[in-house]
C-alpha cells in the first residue's frame, strides 16, 4: 500500500507559496497531507490572551500566544516525514528559523526555501538541510522525486 506523506510547511505567511507546492502536487496525484503553522498573523498574535486572559505586559502577551503556537507547531513537526521551512524576502522569520532548528533536532528530513540572497545570513540552517530550494515548484519536484522515485 503506497504511503501518504505528511509535509509540514513552515515559515513565511504573507505569500502562496503553500497553495503554489499543494497545487502541483495534487495535479501530480501524490498522496501528500500538508500541515501548517496558524497562518493567520492576527490569530497567531494573540491567541493567548484572546484565551487565557489580558496581559498589560507585551512580554506575557507575546509569551502566551507563542506557548500555544508551539502546542500546534511542535505536535505538527514530530508528526511529519518532511518539514519544508520558507524564508521571505520582506520579513525576518525567526519563527521559521526555530521550526528549522527543531525540525533538525528531530532528524526529521528538511527542506529549505529562500531566496539566494539569503544565503549567507541562512548557512547555518541550510547547512542541516538535505536540500535548499529557491521557488515553490523546486520543493514540489523535490517532494514528486522522493515520493515516486522518479525524475
Amino acid at each position: 500500500m503506497p504511503k501518504t506523506w505528511n509535509v509540514y510547511l513552515s515559515g513565511e505567511i504573507h505569500s502562496d507559496w503553500r497553495d503554489r507546492i499543494s497545487e502541483i502536487t495534487s495535479n501530480a496525484g501524490l498522496d501528500v497531507v500538508y500541515s501548517a503553522p496558524v497562518t493567520d498573523h492576527a490569530a497567531s498574535d494573540d491567541c493567548g490572551v484572546a484565551i487565557l486572559g489580558k496581559e498589560e505586559d507585551e512580554f506575557w502577551h507575546d509569551h502566551k500566544g507563542a506557548k500555544l503556537n508551539a502546542i500546534r507547531t511542535r505536535t505538527l513537526i514530530q508528526d511529519a516525514d518532511v518539514v519544508v521551512v520558507r524564508f521571505g524576502e520582506k520579513y525576518r522569520q525567526w519563527n521559521a528559523a526555530f521550526d528549522a532548528g527543531f525540525a533538525a533536532a528531530l532528524a526529521k528530513p528538511l527542506i529549505v526555501l529562500h531566496p539566494d540572497e539569503h544565503r549567507h545570513a541562512l548557512k547555518e540552517v541550510d547547512a542541516a538541510a538535505l536540500a535548499v530550494a529557491e521557488s515553490p515548484e523546486q520543493v514540489a519536484e523535490i517532494l514528486h522525486y522522493v515520493i515516486t522515485g522518479k525524475l
